[in-house]
C-alpha cells in the first residue's frame, strides 16, 4: 500500500527491526528461506534493493533453498547493522505519489571478507551454494582499463596468486573458493555477475580465468579443466535507481513500520533484471519476481548502458557543474534536459539494436520520468562518481561508430569535457562542491595531468588523457574528437556548462 509521507516521532526510541518486529504485511517471502544457495560479493544497497527483492519475490512463488549469505568487502557497518537486526532490513520505494516500505527476508548469513575470509572461502565452497552473484562496482574487478583482462600489475592481485594471505580481491576469492570446492566435493556452480560491465559474464568468465591462468602449473590444472566443465557465467543486465542510504529513509522506516532500522535502503519503483538462462545447478524462479530470460543479454545490456547510464553521467557532470545537488533538480534545468535527449537520441541510439520487446518511446519516457523523481533525489555526486571506469564502458564504442561514419559526437564529447572539469578542473577554475565530493580513482592521475598541461588552448592536456588510456586507445585516432572536448572544456571554464551545452547543439545542427 502507497501512502503519503507524513512527519516522525522520535526513532531511537522505537524497538529496532529484527524477526520479531517485522510485520507480516510488509515481509516477503512470507516463508523466509533457512538455507544459503546463493553468497554474494557486494553487501552494498543495490543488491539489497534489486537482487534481493527480486529474490523474496520468486521465493513468494516458489519455496526453495535459495538463502542469500551477503558478504561485504571490507566495511562492516551493514554487515554489522544486520546481524544486529537479525538479518532484516528495509526498502524503501519512493516516489512523488508516495512511499511504500516493504521488509525482503531472504539473507541466511552476513560475513566481511577481511575479518572473516576463511568462512567466506567455506561458504563458496559449500556443497549446498549453487550461486556465486556480484555487485562490486566496475573497479571491483581489478582489470587493465586498457586490455581488460587482469591487472597482473595490481599489488592485491599479485599477492593473491602467490597465496600468502586471504585474498583481497573479488576475483582472489572466488578462485580461491572454487579451488576449496574442487578438492572437496567439484559439485557445479554458477558465478552471475550483475554489474554494469559490457558483457559482465564473459568479463567475469575471463577475469576468472585468467588468473587461474597465472597460478603454479599444479593448482592451473587442477582447476582449469573442472572450472570448463562445471561452472558457468551468464550475462546479466540490472536497472534499478538506488540512491544513498540517509535519515530521511530511516525517518519513513520509522513512521511506516513503528520500528527503528539503521541500514533501510531507499529505492525508486522501477526494476528490471535480464539474464542468461545458463545456471549449472539450478537458480530461483526469479521469472516469478519479475525478471526476464533471454538467449542474448546484449541488446537489453548496451540499451541501459548508454539511454539510461551514459545519459545518466551527462546530466551528472552538467548538473555538478551547475551546482545542482541532485539529478532532479539537474534535469529540471532546460539546458540539461536538452543536453540529455540530444546524447541518448543523437550519439547513443544510433549504436543500439533495440530489443524487440522493449517500446522504445515508452522506455526513453520512462526514463526522464525516473530522473526527474524528486522524492528520490539522487544525488549528482554519487551519480558522477567512478567516471573513469564508468564511461569507458559508455563512450567510446558508440563515440568511434560516428567518428568513423565522419560525424561528430558532440554530446559525447560534452560529457568528456564535463566529466574532466568536474573529477581535474584547469588551473583557477572551481568545478563546485558537488564535482569536488565525487570520488574517483584516476581523480589524481588526471589532476596531475591537468597541472603539467602548458597554458592556452587544452589540447594537449585531451590528448594526454586519452593516451593514458582512459576511454581505450583508439579515440586518439581521432584528432577532431579531441579538439572538440578541449573546445567545449574551454567553453565551461570561461562561460559555464549552459554555454557549453549550447555549443554542443550548436554544433550538432550545424
Amino acid at each position: 500500500m502507497t501512502t503519503p509521507p507524513t512527519t516522525l516521532a522520535t526513532p531511537a526510541r522505537l524497538p529496532r527491526l529484527d524477526r520479531s518486529t517485522a510485520a507480516a504485511s510488509v515481509l516477503t517471502p512470507r516463508r523466509p528461506p533457512t538455507e544459503t544457495g546463493i553468497v554474494h560479493l557486494g553487501l552494498g544497497n543495490f543488491h539489497r534493493a534489486h537482487q534481493a527483492v527480486h529474490t523474496a519475490a520468486a521465493l513468494d512463488h516458489t519455496d526453495g533453498p535459495w538463502g542469500i549469505l551477503g558478504v561485504a568487502g571490507r566495511s562492516v557497518t551493514v554487515a554489522e547493522a544486520l546481524r544486529e537486526q537479525q538479518l532484516r532490513y528495509a526498502v524503501v520505494e519512493i516516489s512523488p505519489s508516495g512511499t511504500r516500505v516493504s521488509v525482503p527476508a531472504v539473507h541466511t548469513g552476513a560475513l566481511v571478507a577481511a575479518e572473516q575470509p576463511d568462512e567466506v572461502q567455506d561458504a563458496l565452497a559449500a556443497p549446498g551454494t549453487a550461486i556465486v552473484t556480484l555487485t562490486v562496482t566496475e573497479h571491483g574487478y581489478t582489470f587493465s582499463p586498457r586490455t581488460h583482462g587482469l591487472d597482473l600489475d595490481s599489488p592485491a592481485v599479485r599477492a593473491d596468486l602467490r597465496g600468502d594471505g586471504p585474498p583481497r580481491t573479488t576475483i582472489g576469492r572466488i578462485v580461491r573458493g572454487l579451488q576449496r570446492r574442487v578438492r572437496t566435493h567439484a559439485r557445479p556452480l554458477t558465478v552471475l555477475s550483475c554489474d554494469n560491465l559490457v558483457g559482465n559474464g564473459a568479463q567475469t568468465r575471463r577475469l576468472v580465468h585468467e588468473f587461474t591462468e597465472a597460478l603454479p602449473a599444479a593448482e592451473r590444472e587442477e582447476l582449469l579443466p573442472w572450472l570448463a566443465r562445471s561452472v558457468t557465467f551468464p550475462s546479466s543486465m540490472v536497472d534499478r535507481i538506488v540512491p544513498a542510504t540517509t535519515d530521511v529513509y530511516r525517518d519513513a522506516v520509522a513512521d511506516r513500520l513503528g520500528v527503528r532500522d539503521t541500514v533501510p535502503v531507499p529505492a525508486e519503483p522501477f526494476s528490471m533484471w535480464v539474464m542468461e538462462d545458463r545456471f549449472a545447478a539450478g537458480r530461483p524462479r526469479w521469472e516469478h519476481g519479475g525478471a526476464l530470460f533471454t538467449d542474448d543479454v546484449e541488446p537489453y545490456e548496451l540499451l541501459k548502458l548508454r539511454l539510461l547510464n551514459g545519459t545518466h553521467s551527462l546530466i551528472a557532470y552538467l548538473g555538478a557543474l551547475d551546482g545542482r545537488e541532485t539529478i532532479p533538480d539537474a534535469i529540471a534545468r532546460p539546458f540539461i534536459a536538452e543536453a540529455a535527449r540530444s546524447v541518448l537520441h543523437d550519439d547513443y541510439l544510433p549504436s543500439l539494436t533495440v530489443p524487440a520487446d522493449i517500446e522504445l518511446e515508452e522506455y526513453i519516457g520512462q526514463l526522464f520520468d525516473r530522473w526527474a523523481n524528486t522524492a528520490l533525489g539522487h544525488r549528482t555526486r554519487q551519480v558522477g562518481s567512478d567516471g573513469s571506469v564508468k564511461l569507458r564502458q559508455r563512450v567510446p564504442e558508440p563515440a568511434l561508430l560516428h567518428l568513423r561514419a565522419g560525424r561528430m559526437p558532440h554530446h559525447l564529447a560534452l560529457t568528456v569535457a564535463a566529466y574532466l572539469c568536474c573529477v581535474a578542473p584547469p588551473s583557477g577554475f572551481s568545478p563546485g562542491p558537488q564535482a569536488a565530493a565525487m570520488a574517483d580513482p584516476a581523480r589524481e592521475p588526471l589532476a596531475g595531468l591537468a597541472r603539467s598541461a602548458p597554458t592556452g588552448p587544452r589540447t594537449a592536456f585531451v590528448e594526454a588523457v586519452l593516451e593514458s588510456g582512459l576511454l581505450g586507445d583508439h579515440l586518439t585516432d581521432h584528432p577532431a574528437f579531441t579538439a572538440r572536448i578541449a573546445d567545449l572544456i574551454d567553453i565551461i571554464v570561461r562561460h559555464g556548462p549552459a554555454a557549453a551545452a549550447a555549443d554542443a547543439t550548436g554544433g550538432r545542427t550545424a
